[in-house]
């Protein structure tokens, strides 16, 4: 199958072209000014439209009215789809912190879900938040299934019975044993974060060179640096790890994004959602894994108190608010929802538009609302037919 998507303006790389892309196979085989249509090929005229690489959000807990630590196989396409309505090419779901019965259920589901093949946009693995996290920094996070000393077997249980599809995990560096535990849960294939946590500089550094490699919702559910003590939030400034933000104006004031991004540079910032089931929908009661959560002007809150519980913000609304932050053009902050995830979890043939990468694509209005998102040159989602 044969897609061309011609008249566009492609930005990637932090840069704008005016290309034509075109698409065999499910991967980008040409790039160029004018390129001619195939016989029977599916031809889309993008004029007016950025075309950019096709959004990764690495950490969401669900959206549509669908919350993953309750997602059946059925549901988890809900979640695909509307994602997929926002210009998400491939999202990992993060499941928070629940019982051993409970994670293991909803690592089957996953299995089964991405083994079968579904629309929309494509589930590409598991987040594990927790259950290895600070009691003090738990967040939303239920204090009595957090565990003090980090079980090296249990993530292997967890990896064996995803066969491999967890890709991510949040760890806190003062939980017991997990600096020691680092090299040997990166064996699996999994990529460390550390979060939820009031750890020390000096035990969060310890963490980052034994292999951690980023930093869970920055700022938020962390210890904040102090020009005595900078800490866990000192340390993930200071070194190389990439560093998840979230840009819904709530979570982060936007000179505190501004100030990340001028610390760590732009290709070490990950823009994510942190969505729970309520992005997409109004305010009201909702749940995150065992919490009951409250939804008052899109600020999400564990009930009957001032703790927040992830968000309700989509990618293309996190795209717009870092342009309307930090004044710079889309270009710019776009590896922030594209190269940089990519390049975190080493999915080598995603995040930019480019021969050989896959042909996940969003087509963007200048406003950048999303006209269509494309997943291995196949339409997921049009505006036009959804309307």
């Amino acid at each position: 199958m044969s897609m061309l998507i011609q008249n566009g303006t492609v930005l990637t790389n932090s840069r704008r072209s005016r290309l034509d892309v075109r698409i065999d196979g499910g991967i980008i085989s040409e790039l160029a000014p004018s390129l001619p249509p195939k016989r029977g090929e599916t031809v889309i005229d993008a004029a007016q439209l950025y075309v950019v690489p096709g959004f990764l959000d690495i950490h969401t807990h669900g959206g549509a009215n669908v919350d993953v630590n309750h997602a059946s196989e059925d549901d988890l396409e809900k979640i695909s789809m509307f994602f997929a309505s926002h210009g998400v090419a491939g999202w990992q779901c993060s499941i928070l912190t629940d019982t051993e019965e409970q994670t293991l259920w909803c690592i089957e589901q996953v299995k089964k879900y991405v083994n079968t093949g579904h629309p929309g946009a494509r589930l590409l693995g598991i987040h594990l938040e927790g259950p290895f996290l600070s009691r003090d920094y738990r967040g939303s996070m239920p204090e009595h299934l957090l565990r003090t000393e980090l079980d090296v077997e249990l993530v292997r249980r967890y990896q064996e019975a995803a066969g491999g599809l967890i890709h991510y995990m949040t760890v806190s560096p003062e939980v017991a044993g997990t600096t020691e535990a680092v090299p040997k849960i990166r064996a699996m294939g999994i990529h460390l974060s550390i979060g939820h946590s009031g750890a020390d500089y000096d035990t969060s550094w310890s963490a980052i060179r034994a292999g951690v490699e980023a930093a869970t919702h920055t700022m938020n559910a962390m210890l904040l640096l102090h020009q005595h003590r900078p800490a866990i939030t000192g340390a993930v400034l200071e070194s190389d790890v990439y560093c998840e933000v979230i840009c819904d104006g709530v979570h982060l004031h936007p000179g505190t994004v501004r100030l990340i991004l001028k610390t760590k540079g732009l290709d070490k910032v990950v823009a994510i959602t942190d969505s729970i089931m309520a992005a997409g929908l109004p305010d009201g009661q909702y749940k995150l894994g065992v919490n009951d959560v409250t939804v008052t002007n899109g600020d999400a809150k564990i009930t009957g108190s001032d703790i927040r519980a992830g968000s309700t913000l989509t990618m293309d609304r996190a795209l717009q608010n870092l342009v309307r932050f930090t004044g710079r053009e889309p270009e710019t902050v776009l590896p922030l929802l594209t190269e940089n995830p990519a390049k975190l979890l080493g999915l080598a043939s995603q995040g930019s538009v480019a021969v050989g990468m896959r042909g996940d694509l969003a087509l963007l209005t200048h406003e950048l609302t999303v006209d269509q998102t494309i997943v291995s040159g196949q339409c997921q989602y049009s505006r036009s037919a959804w309307a």
